[in-house]
């Protein structure tokens, strides 16, 4: 299967428009996944999970510049590089997905809900709040997306310090995941809500209530369908599948499916990391009965080779794109000092919320913090958005979110880690 992952590779770095691919990109995506593998050697002989060595790598090679060397910047925000990374989180979600069970995640379903709702709420409130109080110059409506911004967990960077513990399938775990997915999910909605109203304050309207029940109503519809109607359909689809002869079918399939319904997700709004972990989630051992019988290795142990490969490199480029020069803005310091405490304190309400056999609770509260590449996202969106001639997230307010961003997505590894390590066998506390 190693070869499927170097497939992967070269089909996005050679299959560009008319062949026109930097050659030194295949040279930055070595020399990036062989950092990224000696810096998760390095933090796990310390006991922290390999993702934030491979986030401190990213960090290191995004600011080579603040040294005076910039021959890695053409590569950090080259498209096709990026669109490897994103893959990479795609499949780590879908491979959550698998690892988890739907069944169990059923069992925790009202107590990841009330973690997510909590985890939205709180924090929402707090930042719009600061942020009025330190900038009151700005209008509600950037106050308003501020708020948005720290709603939104990371699913990607808690699910991976998770499987590298081998708690993914844990109560803790269960509730954690749940509540993120549903929070990401609860979050892309404010975003797009949110956007809605500034850009209907920018054309001098309003968005309806009924524009925003449809946009609600799309993102839960969505769930509704790939629960309900995914185990039936992926059934008839891998049962009609198993008949082919050749080799990798199973792969085929399952990448192929996980695509689809990550597509969907991004149809009606929503994340597709989003959407790959829901195809993960409605695929179970039983849908693989007749692939195995032939003799195919499990599904997971044929994504693994592939996901080790395109994984590290999106957590490299979240790190890469870190600009630590924002340290150097007093003002942006302020802030992110003033937004990291909202984004921080706001998650650990959650820890106050969970429940259920063998949860603990401290580590909830913990798993939740990191906002990553879901931060970014909102504060990039941000930033395009335009409301009275300027930028709802100006420079300043941007260089703050992203060390709000980068503070949370580096301290929760290590401080999830100890957590789980030092919980009790039963769980709660």
């Amino acid at each position: 299967m190693r070869r499927a992952a170097l497939a992967v590779a070269a089909v996005v770095l050679l299959g560009g428009a008319d062949g026109g691919v930097d050659p030194r990109l295949l040279l930055v995506l070595g020399g990036l996944l062989v950092a990224a593998k000696l810096g998760g050697e390095a933090v796990t002989r310390i006991g922290m999970p390999a993702v934030l060595g491979e986030l401190g790598v990213g960090i290191l090679a995004g600011n080579l510049g603040l040294l005076g060397w910039h021959g890695l910047e053409f590569a950090i925000t080259d498209a096709q590089l990026t669109f490897l990374g994103e893959l990479g989180v795609i499949l780590l979600l879908f491979q959550v997905g698998l690892e988890s069970n739907l069944g169990q995640m059923a069992k925790v379903g009202a107590a990841a809900f009330t973690v997510a709702c909590v985890g939205v709420a709180l924090p929402m409130a707090l930042g719009y709040g600061l942020h009025a109080a330190l900038v009151p110059e700005r209008t509600w409506h950037t106050h308003l997306f501020i708020g948005a911004v720290l709603t939104a967990t990371s699913v990607g960077i808690t699910a991976r310090v998770f499987k590298d513990l081998g708690r993914i399938d844990s109560p803790t775990g269960r509730v954690v995941l749940g509540a993120a997915v549903i929070d990401d999910v609860l979050g892309l909605i404010v975003l797009a809500v949110v956007s809605g109203v500034v850009t209907g304050a920018e054309r001098g309207g309003a968005l309806d209530a009924l524009a925003i029940l449809a946009i609600v109503g799309k993102a839960t519809g969505f769930l509704a369908v790939a629960i309900v109607a995914g185990p039936p359909v992926s059934r008839r689809l891998y049962r009609a599948a198993s008949a082919l002869r050749v080799r990798g079918v199973l792969l085929a399939v399952s990448l192929g499916f996980c695509f689809a319904v990550a597509y969907g997700a991004h149809a009606v709004g929503l994340a597709p990391i989003v959407g790959a972990f829901a195809a993960g989630l409605i695929l179970d051992e039983v849908v693989f009965h007749d692939h195995l019988a032939k003799g195919d290795r499990p599904l997971e142990a044929q994504l693994e080779p592939v996901g080790q490969m395109l994984t590290p490199v999106f957590f490299v480029l979240t790190g890469a794109r870190v600009d630590l020069a924002a340290f150097a803005d007093r003002d942006a310091l302020a802030l992110a000092a003033a937004l990291t405490a909202a984004a921080i304190v706001g998650k650990q309400a959650c820890a106050l919320v969970a429940f259920g056999d063998g949860v603990h609770r401290r580590s909830v509260g913990l798993g939740m913090i990191p906002r990553g590449e879901v931060g970014l996202i909102f504060a990039a969106t941000g930033a395009h958005l335009m409301l009275g001639g300027q930028p709802v997230i100006g420079p300043t307010t941007y260089a703050a979110i992203v060390l709000v961003v980068m503070i949370t997505t580096l301290i929760t590894p290590p401080l999830l880690a100890w957590s789980l390590k030092a919980a009790p066998a039963g769980g709660a506390a």
